[in-house]
């Protein structure tokens, strides 16, 4: 593939000393030194948004770079080229020679160090980084630092919601929303980081007031190959950390250093002292810290054991960041959940339809499965499938002998699933049905399915086989729900 320059134009490094960009802000922290080592060639691999705020970054600090993209045609180029008009942008695949000649890489956690383009590199004498070290050289309020499997994004953003009722500015993003980067301000009060395993790889050292990691199961073995790769990384997330909260039921979300830093836990059963669990007072499920209750369980506006935990999660969280408790509660009883996280679509004719297409690995179905299992009323349908990424579905299938349900597997897994369930003897006679379409699944979901009965499409895969992303795959989903519930209302009224 031919080089395409968006727009070739070199800083001058001259100009970059005597320009308004190069400020008191910039000597003061960066001093004789920078100017030294300005002439660095410094390389941003990947044009998504956090490539996008890294350029942001180094043009506030006043420093040169050039930026590689291997796409011909990055969505947006043309606005790209617009924001940053001086800045040399590459695009194609064969750009080798930029790479192998920088002396410092920012590479999107998109992409992976494996990756054929970065064949020949020297690490040893190149330093290899990402959004989060530029980040954590600049930030100046106390950051809570989350990761996990799953449930982050659930467990950012009610902690972030927690962060605003106690009347704090905070700065909510990272893996989640508006790159970390984006999020830096001198007005900030703290900072809530969603961090995936792919931004904590290559990340050394964020040095967190709280660092929480909610659960470890297998996902996106695909990149990081080996589940020990994948542990390591997501550990990444204690580094430097003062206080850590981890899930006492996940033994791999135990931290494996913790000499000298504030210890506390979550988790379903009672909790000992200044640990975070469920107590049964008087007969009602009771959230509590300790032998100290906080909140009936029943007041919660989310149900299902794997939303309790969630906002176990949250309050340890919160606590150890220190925010005011009775601005976490009220925040805990007003939180609806994001969407696509086993979301409330609809109830028609009995039948309750949830949307939990951000389960894209098989941990996620998993806890959705076993959440919803001790309310089910009936049987539990099951639409699954998509890019495996080849993952170990074996979990999956011990669930599935547990609870009394149908599967309906859609897309490029579909067969592999079905195989599976099908050679497993241990898996009692599951019924196991394919759909050419989500729209087709949620047809033969309903034609199925009793009043009592929970619908639930929690893949167990990635979407990009069949749909733009989960997003777009639960608003197929939503879709075909809302035709049936409208189907039902005409059939009600002839």
């Amino acid at each position: 593939m031919t080089t395409q320059n968006a727009n070739v134009s070199n800083f001058d490094f001259t100009d970059l000393i005597t320009n308004s960009i190069f400020n008191s802000k910039f000597e003061s922290k960066y001093g004789a030194m920078n100017l030294i080592q300005s002439d660095k060639r410094r390389l941003i691999v990947g044009l998504g948004a956090t490539g996008k705020s890294c350029m942001r970054h180094f043009l506030r600090l006043g420093l040169p770079f050039s930026v590689l993209d291997t796409r011909s045609q990055p969505p947006g180029i043309q606005d790209i080229a617009r924001e940053f008009p001086d800045v040399e942008i590459c695009l194609g695949e064969q750009h080798s020679d930029l790479i192998n000649s920088a002396s410092e890489l920012y590479i999107s956690p998109g992409i992976a160090l494996d990756d054929l383009i970065f064949n020949g590199l020297d690490s040893d004498s190149t330093f290899i980084s990402g959004d989060i070290d530029l980040f954590a050289g600049e930030v100046a309020a106390p950051v809570i630092a989350i990761s996990g499997s799953n449930a982050k994004s659930t467990v950012t953003t009610l902690v972030g919601e927690m962060a605003r009722q106690a009347g704090l500015n905070a700065g909510i993003g990272g893996n989640l929303g508006e790159p970390a980067l984006n999020l830096l301000s001198p007005q900030r009060d703290c900072y809530v980081l969603e961090l995936s395993s792919f931004q904590l790889e290559r990340c050394s050292e964020l040095r967190p007031q709280v660092a929480c990691l909610l659960n470890i199961s297998a996902d996106h073995m695909d990149r990081h190959h080996t589940m020990m790769a994948y542990h390591q990384a997501k550990q990444r997330v204690y580094r430097g950390a003062e206080h850590i909260v981890f899930n006492r039921h996940d033994a791999l979300t135990k931290p494996l250093l913790s000499a000298g830093v504030t210890v506390s836990s979550f988790g379903l059963d009672a909790p000992d002292l200044l640990q975070y669990g469920i107590r049964e007072i008087d007969g009602q499920k009771t959230i509590c810290k300790g032998f100290d209750t906080l909140l009936p369980v029943s007041e919660l506006p989310l149900s299902g054991d794997h939303n309790l935990l969630n906002v176990l999660a949250a309050l340890a969280i919160g606590a150890a960041a220190d925010f005011d408790m009775t601005a976490m509660l009220e925040a805990i009883k007003s939180f609806k959940g994001l969407e696509h996280r086993c979301e409330l679509v609809a109830q028609i004719n009995g039948v309750t339809y949830i949307n939990d297409s951000k389960a894209t690995n098989v941990g996620a179905t998993v806890a959705a499965i076993r959440g919803f299992a001790s309310s089910l009323k009936g049987q539990l349908i099951l639409i699954a499938g998509g890019e495996t990424k080849g993952a170990d579905f074996s979990a999956l299938l011990k669930e599935l002998n547990v609870v009394d349900c149908k599967a309906i597997l859609i897309g490029e897994g579909a067969a592999e699933i079905r195989a599976l369930i099908e050679a497993n003897r241990s898996v009692k006679s599951i019924e196991v049905l394919q759909a050419s379409s989500l729209e087709q699944a949620v047809e033969i979901a309903s034609e199925n399915a009793q009043p009592g009965d929970l619908v639930l499409l929690s893949p167990a895969c990635a979407s990009f086989d069949m749909f733009k992303g989960f997003e777009h795959r639960g608003d197929v989903f939503k879709a075909a729900v809302s035709q049936l519930k409208h189907t039902s209302a005409q059939g009600d009224q002839q």
